[in-house]
């Protein structure tokens, strides 16, 4: 298995990173949290997860140890996949999710896309003796270079794009960039992801 990725970064989505290594490019499904702090051309060094496949190799790449463990532990409870774990992660921060859990919070972990309240519910009796107390983990500094601006006059049809395929459906969606475009008007040149990681709090919010 790939435990981490070293490499310059060669170019970032609304949900993957491509990292050239060794002058092949790894693309790796990452979180808005994690592709924000990555600069174009940047050398960086990602936690990484293999998901296979009979027909896929993903690779999932994270800003460090704890999203990475995170992203893993919740796959083991019942019908949590790559997918959902890395929604869960996009939405709420790993120490939001061990709150959560440890106290029966079925509100926070429903504002996933994908999660109801029987889900949630199932999460938090599954995981509760494996996920660690809240602040057991000491986060250390971020892992990757500050994040430069990367959007354009399109931001509105980039987050949309990302908002739907983190599972949220296009009114939310919409409902979410209003709620930001004051924020967008205030930046020179949009910063898709900036913008992208507010409107899931919103959305997360709501």
């Amino acid at each position: 298995m790939i435990a981490f990725v070293r490499g310059r970064v060669a170019g970032t989505s609304l949900t993957s990173a491509v990292l050239e290594v060794g002058g092949i490019g790894l693309e790796l499904q990452c979180t808005p949290d994690t592709i924000a702090g990555l600069r174009h051309g940047a050398e960086v060094s990602l936690p990484t997860s293999m998901v296979v496949r009979e027909d896929s190799l993903t690779l999932f790449g994270f800003a460090d140890d704890d999203e990475k463990q995170m992203f893993e532990l919740v796959q083991t409870a019942s019908g949590v996949g790559p997918k959902l774990a890395q929604a869960m992660l996009a939405v709420l921060r790993p120490e939001t999710l061990r709150r959560a859990v440890a106290g029966d919070d079925v509100k926070t972990l429903t504002t996933v896309p994908g999660i109801g309240q029987k889900g949630a519910q199932r999460i938090i009796l599954e995981l509760r003796d494996r996920i660690g107390s809240p602040g057991s983990y000491a986060e250390p500094g971020t892992t990757a270079a500050p994040a430069g601006a990367s959007g354009g006059a399109d931001w509105q049809a980039q987050v949309q794009t990302g908002l739907v395929g983190l599972g949220w459906s296009a009114k939310e969606a919409d409902r979410a960039i209003t709620a930001v475009a004051p924020e967008a008007d205030q930046m020179a040149t949009p910063d898709v992801a900036r913008l992208l990681r507010l409107a899931l709090r919103t959305l997360s919010k709501a």
